[in-house]
């Protein structure tokens, strides 16, 4: 869902190392299938089929898509379907034991999150995770990058009320935009990991 720099001839020493949440779910997982939304070239999607999971990956950008592509045939171990979906447009269903929005909320149209959010929901199987990452408003650190969309204090936790909430926290970080990799800039993030157990279940 991001806007990317060049991507031809990109090798796998050259996409992003995956985020650390990503990294600290993978020993929750069971076998399954991850869905994962707006995946860009592939940081999060090349690094889970390396650990052995089947991987759906979408994004708008089509030379992201195409260069996930053929990043993921030369990559040993489990299949990765990628394909072009607009998630400002893009209705959806399935059975994924984790599904990931990682720096991809923030870039979509704010009529659309409710309804998105609910579909990741749906789609996830019981007892699997939902992670979300995305920047937040904050009026006493004023973002120096706008975005369609972010995420006012408590809302994204709220939206994860019925379920296990793993761990929640809203902070600043150090975020180096896509388009300009060098140049970290400071923004608040709100991180959710939520598991599909109804809370009377625990």
């Amino acid at each position: 869902m991001t806007t990317l720099p060049k991507v031809e001839g990109l090798n796998h020493s050259e996409v992003a190392t995956p985020h650390p949440e990503v990294v600290a779910l993978v020993p929750r997982l069971v076998e399954g299938e991850v869905l994962d939304l707006g995946c860009g070239t592939g940081r999060h999607a090349l690094y889970l089929q390396q650990q052995g999971f089947p991987v759906t990956a979408w994004d708008s950008d089509a030379r992201a898509v195409e260069c996930l592509t053929q990043l993921s045939t030369q990559t040993s171990g489990s299949r990765v379907t990628v394909a072009t979906h607009d998630l400002n447009h893009h209705r959806f269903n399935g059975q994924y034991h984790a599904i990931m929005a990682v720096d991809t909320l923030m870039y979509l149209n704010p009529a659309v999150i409710g309804q998105l959010i609910a579909d990741m929901q749906a789609a996830t199987l019981k007892g699997g995770y939902n992670l979300i990452i995305c920047a937040m408003h904050d009026e006493h650190h004023p973002s120096p990058m706008t975005f369609p969309f972010s995420f006012n204090s408590g809302e994204l936790s709220h939206y994860y009320r019925r379920w296990h909430i793993v761990h929640y926290h809203e902070q600043q970080v150090a975020w180096t935009p896509p388009t300009s990799p060098t140049t970290p800039i400071s923004l608040r993030f709100a991180t959710l990991l939520a598991q599909k157990i109804s809370i009377k279940e625990l």
